[in-house]
């Protein structure tokens, strides 16, 4: 190796490049490779040889020196001169803050490179995110292409000013979650006001409930989800107009040529067996009964169709009320096979088809379990409530009164029977019936204990310990003490009613 190679050899490592990467520069930085390709020749040659570049800076020296447009390297500063370099740190505060970074599309389209404190490539690519608003605008309205550095500027110059008259005219845009947490704190107002108005009204009404004497038992039950105490009083509001959009017609039997209304009682104590020996809900027969009646005052039905008329509203009102109703097979089995599972899935269309599918039944037992609740929940009481209440089932008399009415007489009666308090009036605003209107419903019902026995079945299912053996306990105090409750009262009902 000659003195010369090593002295140019040694004088290039100590050459300071600002760029490696800069395609206009005419200084190389030595490398491990291109020192050994100097060491294989002679002064001579390294001296006629020209320094190594890419294939990108020898694309872009050939392009520049033909005279065409430059190719503007994708988020690369090699094509600003070292001139621009020298005056970068002077002018780079103020360049900043008249037009920013350049986006990618400006620079590809117009030539112009961003300032960077290196001014390398990596630097280049490395965008801060405070920048990406300026350049997601710069990118939506691109230069034209005609390679003019000024026109690209004066582009970028009025979107600036454009954006800049929006945040004068207009408010600074807002994070989403403090617009939510905005709306979310008008929501609570607005709730905070309904709550005091409604709670306002709550306390009117609370105070004339005890100005009358009436004790409010559903604000002890507000913490209670199950007992529903806020909207308590609106369902059985609804429940009562719904009452008389289910009544059915009390004298249909005029218009049945072959039934009778005693056909229709056995009809009933039979579908109280089945309704035991499945072990049905009580809600479950007061529902079939109702769609057994309301049946028939729309339809005519022969004597033959009547049993098929109450199996199929058995077996309706099942998968209405129960969770696990029984099969179809097992309604025809306790016909004794008299209707097959055809003709019960057949009559089921054509019952719910006949009263338009509406099984909004106001049931009695849920006003039975209102007016316990103003009876402390005595298990007597409703035991025999729930059997005084399934009588209005058989006897056709009852049929005219609703629901409701029913068991508030079916309590008054029970709790006379047990000898507990008077009709006071918390239990007349829990039920919705004064003492006096009571009357005529209970006068009815003990009419019926003192008669004698015509359902054996309904007789026989409430004469058990389970039930406290109140058909037989009401039997008897009826015999007793019928005489003051029906005797005159009752002829003069029936002439009311005649008349």
């Amino acid at each position: 190796m000659s003195s010369f190679t090593v002295l140019q050899a040694r004088s290039l490592r100590q050459r300071t490049v600002t760029n490696e990467n800069d395609e206009n520069s005419t200084s190389t930085r030595l490398t491990r490779a291109k020192a050994a390709a100097l060491t294989t020749s002679d002064a001579t040659t390294v001296a006629t040889k020209k320094p190594l570049q890419s294939k990108r800076a020898n694309s872009t020296m050939v392009t520049s020196n033909a005279g065409q447009k430059r190719r503007p390297a994708l988020g690369d500063v090699s094509n600003v001169n070292k001139t621009d370099l020298i005056d970068a740190k002077d002018v780079k505060k103020a360049a900043a803050s008249k037009t920013g970074l350049t986006s990618k599309a400006t620079s590809q389209a117009g030539g112009v490179q961003k300032l960077s404190r290196s001014n390398t490539t990596r630097a280049a690519l490395g965008v801060k995110d405070t920048n990406k608003k300026n350049a997601t605008v710069e990118v939506k309205r691109p230069g034209s292409g005609s390679g003019v550095g000024g026109s690209s500027m004066k582009r970028s110059s009025s979107q600036k000013s454009v954006k800049e008259d929006i945040s004068h005219n207009e408010e600074p845009p807002r994070k989403k979650v403090d617009v939510e947490k905005k709306q979310l704190a008008t929501i609570q107002q607005q709730d905070v006001s309904e709550s005091a108005g409604e709670a306002a009204v709550d306390a009117v009404g609370i105070k004339e409930l005890q100005e009358e004497g009436v004790v409010d038992l559903d604000t002890e039950d507000l913490d209670d989800p199950l007992m529903a105490a806020e909207y308590v009083v609106d369902i059985f509001d609804y429940l009562r107009d719904l009452e008389h959009e289910t009544l059915p017609s009390p004298d249909y039997i005029d218009h049945q040529p072959e039934l009778e209304w005693k056909m229709r009682g056995i009809l009933i104590d039979w579908l109280i067996e089945v309704h035991a020996s499945f072990r049905l809900l009580p809600e479950t027969l007061f529902l079939a009964v109702n769609i057994i009646d309301r049946f028939l005052s729309a339809e005519i039905v022969s004597l033959d169709r009547l049993q098929l008329v109450g199996v199929t509203a058995m077996f309706i009102a099942s998968k209405y009320e129960e969770v696990l109703s029984p099969h179809v097979a097992n309604f025809s089995q306790v016909a004794d096979e008299t209707f097959s599972d055809k003709e019960i899935l057949d009559a089921e269309r054509h019952v719910l088809a006949t009263l338009n599918y509406n099984m909004s039944y106001p049931n009695p037992m849920n006003f039975l379990r209102r007016i316990s609740k103003a009876d402390n929940y005595d298990i007597q009481t409703r035991t025999l409530g729930k059997y005084l209440m399934e009588i209005s089932l058989l006897d056709h008399r009852f049929m005219s009164y609703k629901q409701s009415h029913i068991a508030a007489a079916a309590m008054y009666l029970a709790r006379l029977i047990l000898e507990r308090s008077s009709w006071d009036a918390t239990l007349a605003h829990y039920s919705g019936y004064m003492e006096d209107e009571i009357q005529p419903v209970f006068q009815l019902m003990v009419d019926y204990l003192r008669r004698p026995v015509a359902h054996e079945a309904f007789f026989k299912k409430y004469a058990s310990k389970k039930f406290l053996k109140a058909s037989i306990v009401t039997r008897q105090w009826a015999k007793r003490y019928h005489s003051l409750y029906v005797d005159g009262a009752l002829d003069d009902h029936d002439d009311q009613a005649h008349s």
